[in-house]
């Protein structure tokens, strides 16, 4: 096709929605919009957009409501289910987005989607374009001629006159008669039961059309395919009719009309933003700043006479964010090459310390550093910002600086405002909240093995990306810090969250001591068991063969040891766990199997792990306490899992016995006493509860006193255990089904359980009620600090998501 040549893209707007969200079912926002129809519809657009660069172009919709094929046959598209209560609330999202592209919309009552673009296509023809039909549905095949084609762009196909007989078997004007007699199952167009696509083109090809099928019904071999015919003759007519394209759609045509319009660039990023489009509001974000080309006010520091001015500066301004920059994302392993700072919108300032390349220019001195700028980092009166400045404060207790006057974290502020975000890392905050496209990491120092240090990046470019993390911190902070006192969060962030930050970071520099040499005592002893056990493995297999490997132990299993196949998947045999577990009673093979692979994670993800962390300088291991992680508020660990630690095994044990005390010390195991029942006593101020409590009750006793109707002395251990479960499973939403589950006892049983329950304590009851309604009007439920536990699930058009949530 001529590039000269006039072009007119029309897309099936309808077909692709439903692609679009089979295709990408697993997406909502944190809110809990689901998002996967959109997203998948957007991609299409931008890849159609990114090909061909249209500049005459269409998208048509299926209208509500019956249409002409509704009035001849009351079951057209019967079969098809409503549309599906995920998808409902996306496709106004993706006409948005449509229109934001430039893209005209056509949608008319009583007409298919189908029908608009066949008659668009006819018009357009005549008015001498090349059309191209965007579309994966086959009915669309019939409009092909020599100047319109058709593009699946989810497959990559073109289908036009010279391939369309290959692919269907009918030239175009034959595809209404092969669907006549094959019918459409997707649309409940019932052509003639019993014959297939293969059969119908056989047919048609032999006699070219319905009519001339029955005029010749004495040619046609096959007793049975003979009275199929003859029995169905109108509903073949019918059904041609049906998938017949209507190309007189009152429609006007005109060049205007369809020409693309300008991409709206500000609405686009507006619904990604709503829409939570990560990837795709950093895709536009650099484009559009390589367009605009920001300049921004960030100086190097390099001589002293300059450091001095900026001290000053500092000084006066009393307030200011900061951000180091260093060797490694380990705090405890970096050493300091440079900090930025950022006093005000528009200007920062980069120090460069301890860049090391060839050529690399004049740097600020240590020493000079230390002297000018120490006195103002460890005073408190001057208030410091940064993001993740846990970080920073160990960084700099490392080079000699005790970090004091800490007066916020924006990506703690970001945490607290909102849980649910998949990051709160600054180049997602950058785009999310600013609609700005950070300098990456990535970009600086490269990736794999090309990447280097950050003392290896060159001083200029150093420059840009610590002054540009300053200064989006600074507008963050601007912009998160209102909205903590709006929201009544300040009081949470300044009293508990901020001195958290401090304490964590002592813990994490202070770190576990472990008995290395017991470790590697165990690493040893792991790796000769395991020797030991691949020798019986191979004996009773009968043979070698990689124990790691699912398909060669799936062979093993069941082709050469004849065992019963329990599982199989598109790969082949299951051979996880469940399975294994299963094959055991079988065959003493699986079993050896499952503690092979019990001794060689243990050895890997714990013993070897454990061992590589530990620390040249201070012999300990320092693991990172994550403070904006969890959706709850609750803290975890990473670098490694502390909480993760093995205890069940005797292995496990073993391996939880190298964590140590300093000579002189004891390792110390605390944990609060029933906690979750007094905080709810409190809260719900239940008198049964809260009188319990006062009289040192053992509350799980009790419980079963009230539940089973017994005197306490008559307690067994049985209604204790089932006691416990009701306290702590009505506390976490536990329904008749899951403690029936968790007791082993009819559904009735459990539900007469949890009335008891709720009939005995209706403190708890009303508490449960009330907040349930709170959450169901905000979306969300408060602890007694104010922290919010965000729940969006409660507002979901899906019935399972919001009776999960309610839970």
């Amino acid at each position: 096709m001529d590039k000269k040549e006039k072009i007119i893209y029309l897309i099936d707007g309808s077909s692709y929605i439903y692609r679009a969200f089979y295709a990408v079912r697993a997406l909502s926002t944190s809110k809990g919009l689901p998002t996967g129809a959109v997203y998948g519809f957007t991609r299409m657009i931008m890849k159609l957009l990114k090909d061909f660069s249209p500049i005459y172009i269409a998208i048509a919709f299926d209208a509500k409501g019956p249409t002409f094929r509704h009035k001849i046959f009351e079951e057209y598209k019967a079969n098809r289910p409503t549309m599906p209560e995920e998808l409902i609330p996306q496709v106004p999202y993706i006409k948005e987005i449509v229109q934001a592209f430039g893209i005209p919309i056509i949608e008319i009552e009583g007409y298919e989607a189908d029908d608009i673009i066949g008659t668009l296509a006819n018009k357009a023809y005549e008015a001498g374009f090349y059309v191209v039909i965007v579309s994966g549905d086959k009915d669309m095949n019939q409009l092909i001629n020599d100047r319109i084609s058709i593009i699946d762009t989810m497959r990559d196909e073109i289908t036009d006159i010279n391939n369309i007989k290959d692919k269907f078997g009918v030239q175009p004007s034959k595809v209404i008669e092969v669907m006549g007699l094959a019918g459409d199952t997707s649309d409940n167009v019932p052509g003639v039961p019993g014959i297939g696509l293969k059969t119908a083109v056989k047919l048609i090809n032999q006699f070219s059309n319905i009519e001339n099928i029955y005029n010749h019904l004495d040619e046609i071999k096959g007793k049975s395919l003979k009275e199929k015919l003859l029995k169905n003759k109108e509903q073949a007519l019918l059904s041609r009719t049906l998938v017949t394209i209507d190309k007189n759609v009152p429609i006007d045509f005109s060049e205007e009309k369809f020409k693309i319009g300008k991409i709206k660039k500000e609405e686009i990023i507006k619904l990604y933003h709503e829409l939570e489009f990560s990837a795709l509001l950093k895709e536009i974000l650099t484009e559009e700043q390589k367009e605009k080309k920001i300049k921004r006010n960030y100086k190097i520091i390099t001589k002293e006479k300059e450091l001095d001015s900026f001290v000053s500066s500092l000084i006066s301004s009393r307030r200011f964010v900061f951000d180091t920059e260093t060797t490694s994302k380990d705090a405890m392993r970096a050493k300091l090459v440079g900090i930025s700072f950022c006093m005000r919108e528009g200007e920062a300032f980069y120090i460069p310390l301890a860049h090391s390349y060839k050529g690399v220019p004049n740097q600020i001195p240590f020493d000079t550093f230390m002297a000018k700028l120490k006195p103002i980092l460890e005073d408190f009166r001057y208030l410091k910002i940064g993001h993740n400045i846990k970080y920073d404060l160990i960084v700099l207790a490392r080079a000699g600086i005790s970090l004091r006057g800490i007066d916020g974290d924006t990506m703690v502020a970001s945490y607290l405002l909102n849980p649910l975000k998949p990051s709160h890392s600054l180049d997602a905050l950058a785009r999310e909240e600013l609609n700005l496209q950070k300098i990456t990491y990535k970009e600086l120092a490269g990736t794999g093995k090309k990447e280097v240090t950050f003392d290896k990046v060159d001083v200029e470019k150093a420059k840009d990306y610590s002054c540009e993390d300053s200064e989006v911190t600074f507008i963050l902070a601007k912009r998160f810090f209102p909205e903590l006192e709006k929201q009544g969060l300040m009081k949470l962030f300044k009293e508990l969250e901020m001195p958290l930050v401090v304490v964590l970071a002592k813990m994490e520099m202070n770190g576990v001591k472990v008995d290395k040499a017991k470790l590697t005592e165990l690493s040893k002893e792991f790796e000769q068991r395991m020797r030991e056990m691949e020798k019986e493995i191979y004996k009773m297999a009968g043979e070698p063969f990689n124990i790691n490997s699912p398909k060669q132990l799936s062979v093993v299993l069941f082709e050469k040891l004849k065992l019963p196949v329990i599982k199989k998947g598109k790969t082949g045999y299951s051979t996880n766990e469940a399975v294994l577990t299963q094959l055991a009673q079988e065959h003493p093979l699986p079993e050896t199997i499952l503690k092979y692979r019990e001794l060689m994670k243990l050895k890997s993800t714990y013993v070897d792990a454990l061992l590589k962390l530990i620390h040249p300088e201070t012999g300990r291991i320092h693991t990172s306490y994550n403070q904006t992680v969890t959706a709850t508020g609750r803290l975890s660990s990473s670098n490694p899992n502390l909480q993760n630690i093995p205890i069940r095994s005797e292995e496990g044990k073993r391996i939880r016995r190298c964590f140590i005390p300093e000579d002189g010390y004891i390792l110390l195991s605390a944990d609060y006493s029933q906690i979750e029942l007094r905080v709810l006593a409190h809260i719900s101020g239940d008198e049964n509860l809260i009188s319990a409590f006062k009289r040192g009750e053992d509350i799980h006793n009790r419980t079963a006193c009230e539940i089973f109707g017994v005197k306490p002395e008559d307690v067994t251990e049985e209604m204790r255990r089932e006691a416990k479960t009701i306290n702590f499973g009505i506390i976490y939403g536990m329904g008749a089904f899951g403690l029936a589950s968790q007791l082993s006892i009819d559904r009735s049983v459990a539900q007469e359980y949890i009335d008891a329950y709720l009939s005995r304590y209706p403190g708890v009851s009303r508490y449960i009620e009330k907040i349930t309604k709170d959450a169901e009007k905000k979306g969300y439920v408060e602890t007694l600090l104010g922290r919010r536990r965000m729940i969006p699930e409660i507002k979901s058009t899906n019935k399972q998501q919001r009776e999960f949530a309610r839970r």
